[in-house]
């Protein structure tokens, strides 16, 4: 068994299987994820598990490069806007219009889709490296 971290084996699966510059979203319950992407559907009720939660265990287990995020969020939602400014800090947060953002969706590797029932709670992580 794992000593800690990421418990689910999909997301796990996810993450590994990241290279360099690949994709990995993480949606509240409304996103409409594309035919013929991975999705790991997490959610369970509404609000639950949240995004932030999940953000924070997925942003512990990979090396985030960049992120995507929907230019709506700064004012719709300035509480997840400002969680992911904080968490984080110093990498750089690419602000597109949310049709943009959807239109990322077909090349990400999987969208981990949460309960969050706010809106424009979507992240896009462009995976790093470790050296």
């Amino acid at each position: 068994m794992k000593r800690d971290g990421i418990l689910n084996e999909h997301i796990n699966s996810a993450i590994s299987r990241l290279g360099h510059t690949d994709l990995l979203a993480i949606s509240d319950c409304g996103l409409p994820i594309p035919e013929g992407v991975l999705r790991i559907d997490i959610s369970l009720i509404k609000g639950i598990p949240s995004f932030k939660d999940v953000v924070r265990a997925v942003a512990d287990e990979l090396v985030v490069e960049r992120l995507f995020i929907a230019r709506e969020m700064r004012q719709r939602n300035p509480i997840c806007y400002n969680f992911l400014s904080e968490r984080f800090s110093g990498i750089e947060i690419v602000e597109l219009p949310h049709e943009e953002l959807k239109k990322m969706l077909p090349q990400v590797k999987a969208v981990i889709r949460t309960g969050e029932a706010a809106p424009y709670a979507n992240v896009i992580l462009e995976s790093g490296v470790n050296f």
